[in-house]
């Protein structure tokens, strides 16, 4: 036997060979045909999604389709080239990473070999001193976790690339559905397919807006200016919400012990509003007050008014505000949840293989700007691009632009009216005398003079209705509109206006072109095409609070590249940074008590015993002042009324 025929190290790769990486014979393989195994996998997978297909289209549809020829062949080499590409990444990620860590071992084991004997005492000494959660394996488990992290997210994002492929052959079109699937559609706050103006036949300009309200965001976001005083408040509030739920779940469980029925969602909701009070009030002045438990009213008197900045010369590092800030500012409770939206985009585009050549990221106006390319002029620029905008808009910023938005409004009213009156007069001013050219003149020349005194009387008389060939009824007094301006029956009554205007002169002049009819056609062209930018822009009566992603596109027809990675990155984007849409109603089921077992979760380690400084501060606080109101609820029917728990509502 020679040493030939043993590699001469783990990088040694060879499908045959037993000892080699990645050998289809080896003995960890136990036999198996893996050939004859991935063929049976891409078999059943192309039966499926063909039988999918037979299913779901008409019989007619399926007569015109070569089924049984074409069509399996496309998808049995599309789902083939799918799991290869899947599995060439799992295959990259997990040699590359377990090379890496099983050198690092070898490494350190022959450290331990080489060096000096230690006896058996020192070892279990350092076990004494600092027990299993000292000296265990936690790095090589954090290893074994990012593996498994890195093939998940490349097995997900085959995934729903085939599954994206699929519903597209499924759809045979393309609609908003493309973009974001069924648990994300809420998102959406608008989406427009329309044709390009330069290449209408082949190439689709897409805008989509997604609203990520402040509730869903899983690291909430906060302006670069925000004081101090809100961010600790914010973080009060949170603990006093997570101490009121462990108190409800506590009342729950001892409900359940006693056998009697789970609280309805609003009883819970009502429980909840009645522990209010055990940790905060509405007194701001007292220094004993509730809400000053946690943080002493002092502390939040230094550090009102206090922002992001402070000023060289007023800058003391022995303050107790500057230091509080600095707590804050080491905590970074005002960057991270910005910073980390901008992150999981930009990580996202990377991976997806969707370049950018430009990144505006303004980050004390919350805002990021991601372009492919960095020329703006649509007439230079390639079919296939994409541009977004990701926004954080507050409370304050959406009612400046609401404000901006309606004046805007106003002044494209005025401009679209000023038209329709100059091409009334000059329609008026072209008629010859006493001909009859529309029904108004014939009205004229056939009704008497005081039929003609009471029409224009009713006109002049302000609660008369205006009518007009378009129609003036705008449904703007509603409570909801008056609130919510969405502006849809103003923005159809001006379209229509320009819409009859040019009409009008079409009909006056037919093909000539007077000097006055370019003038009013020039206007009426600018008029519109502004008018159509504007209405394809979001109406900030339809934002909410949170992160807005804008993502406007440019796409060919019959490729859709840039459509199809899109809907990868903002599905991804969505899963990283929302938790989502939640409804309490579908919520309400908790398990029991006996079906929850402590030695599950098992564990060499011995217990830690932790205590909720929180919840300590409050009950001492209880415990020197009045006694905490403790909700013991009684639902079951009984002839005797006990006091407490639902009594009051």
């Amino acid at each position: 036997m020679s040493l030939a025929q043993f590699p001469k190290s783990p990088n040694k790769f060879h499908p045959t060979i037993p000892s080699a990486v990645g050998s289809r014979e080896s003995l960890a393989q136990e036999g198996r045909d893996k050939i004859s195994e991935q063929k049976l996998i891409l078999d059943e997978t192309t039966d499926k999604v063909l039988n999918h297909i037979q299913s779901k289209l008409p019989p007619e549809v399926l007569e015109k389709l070569d089924v049984m020829g074409g069509l399996k062949e496309k998808l049995y080499n599309y789902i083939n080239q799918t799991y290869v590409n899947m599995f060439n990444r799992y295959t990259v990620t997990v040699e590359d990473e377990l090379v890496k860590k099983i050198r690092d071992f070898v490494d350190k084991e022959e450290v331990r070999v080489l060096a000096r004997y230690t006896p058996r005492e020192i070892i279990e000494l350092l076990d004494k001193i600092g027990g299993a959660d000292k000296f265990h394996t936690g790095e090589i488990e954090k290893a074994i976790v990012n593996m498994y992290g890195h093939l998940q997210g490349h097995i997900q994002r085959g995934v729903n690339d085939l599954e994206n492929e699929t519903n597209s052959i499924l759809r045979q079109k393309t609609d908003v559905g493309a973009f974001v699937r069924g648990e994300n559609a809420y998102a959406i706050l608008k989406c427009i397919f329309k044709d390009n103006e330069l290449r209408p036949k082949y190439v689709y300009d897409v805008k989509l807006s997604i609203n990520i309200l402040d509730s869903e965001l899983i690291s909430p976001i906060y302006h670069y200016q925000v004081t101090v005083e809100s961010l600790l408040k914010d973080a009060i509030q949170k603990h006093i919400h997570d101490l009121i739920d462990r108190q409800i779940q506590i009342l729950k469980d001892d409900l359940v012990d006693q056998g009697k029925s789970e609280l309805s969602g609003a009883e819970e909701m009502f429980e909840k509003i009645k522990r209010i009070e055990n940790f905060t009030d509405d007194d701001k002045e007292d220094e004993k007050s509730k809400r000053y438990t946690i943080l002493a009213k002092r502390f939040m008197d230094k550090i009102e008014g206090l922002r992001a900045e402070i000023d060289i010369e007023e800058y003391d590092p022995l303050n107790i505000r500057e230091n509080i800030k600095h707590i804050i500012d080491t905590e970074n409770i005002r960057n991270r949840g910005y910073n980390t939206a901008v992150n999981a985009i930009t990580s996202i585009l990377d991976t997806s293989k969707l370049g950018y050549q430009v990144c505006d990221n303004m980050k004390n106006a919350r805002v990021c700007k991601i372009r492919e390319y960095e020329e703006m002029d649509p007439t230079v620029l390639p079919d296939e691009r994409y541009a977004m905008r990701l926004a954080y808009y507050d409370q304050n910023q959406l009612r400046e632009e609401k404000k901006e938005y309606d004046r805007q409004m106003e002044a494209f009213t005025r401009e679209i009216l000023k038209i329709w009156d100059v091409t009334h007069v000059h329609y008026e001013s072209k008629k010859r005398f006493r001909q009859i050219r529309d029904f108004d003149d014939l009205a004229a020349r056939l009704m008497s003079k005081e039929w003609r005194r009471q029409r224009k009387e009713e006109e002049q008389d302000p609660q008369h209705v205006l009518w007009n060939e378009i129609g003036e009824m705008y449904n703007e007094e509603s409570f909801v509109e008056k609130n919510n301006r969405t502006y849809e029956d103003r923005i159809l009554n001006l379209k229509n206006k320009l819409k009859y205007c040019k009409e009008l002169l079409q009909k006056m002049h037919g093909y000539q072109n007077p000097v006055e009819r370019v003038v009013l056609d020039e206007r009426i062209n600018f008029i519109t095409r502004r008018f159509n930018e504007f209405t394809y822009r979001v109406n900030p009566h339809h934002i909410q609070p949170g992160l807005v992603l804008d993502v406007d596109i440019t796409t060919i027809k019959r490729k859709q590249y840039m459509l199809k990675n899109m809907s990868n990155v903002l599905n991804e984007f969505l899963y990283s940074v929302s938790k989502g849409f939640t409804d309490r109603a579908f919520a309400t089921y908790s398990r029991r008590r006996s079906t929850v077992r402590e030695d599950i979760a098992q564990s060499f380690a011995q217990e830690e015993i932790k205590e909720d400084l929180f919840e300590a501060a409050y009950k001492s606080a209880t415990e020197t002042g009045e006694a905490e109101v403790k909700g013991s609820v009684d639902l079951s029917p009984k002839t005797k009324k006990k006091s407490g728990g639902l009594k009051e509502l």
